[in-house]
């Protein structure tokens, strides 16, 4: 099965400044209304001293690396483990890193591992961990997505 070429090694980066709009659209479409990420009065009181962006946010810039550059559209996500390491402010631009860590083989498709990290602009480490896909197939004649 010829899997665009994705090997270990390959690595590339995506980038998203997280905005206030972000922050409340998010807690719209999800319900999260933690006012930790909403309420100015009450993240004040807070270890972070002021709202920060949900950290799931961040692993959504996350899955747009992987959706959109490696291993590209048409990517199935089956999994991702996260530790949050800081956090992220609004504002804050998130860079998400990829790099594949290993391919396995299946009979009927190839499910690759890839690192994740994020950073923020001052390149912090906000989030790591690992996801787990299917990456899309390259179809004969057409050309690879990634």
């Amino acid at each position: 099965m010829g899997n665009c070429a994705l090997k270990v090694g390959d690595e590339c980066s995506f980038c998203k400044q997280i905005s206030n709009e972000d922050v409340l659209a998010f807690a719209e479409v999800t319900g999260d209304k933690n006012p930790l990420h909403l309420d100015d009065s009450y993240a004040k009181n807070t270890v972070f001293k002021e709202r920060i962006a949900h950290g799931m946010i961040s692993a959504g810039v996350i899955s747009a690396a992987i959706a959109m550059k490696l291993p590209g559209p048409g990517t199935t996500y089956l999994g991702q483990s996260l530790k949050f390491t800081g956090p992220v402010k609004i504002g804050d631009t998130v860079t998400a890193r990829l790099k594949v860590k290993e391919m396995k083989e299946k009979p009927k498709f190839t499910i690759a591992t890839i690192e994740t990290t994020c950073v923020n602009q001052e390149g912090r480490v906000v989030v790591e961990g690992e996801a787990t896909v299917i990456p899309p197939e390259c179809k004969e004649g057409k050309e690879c997505l990634n």
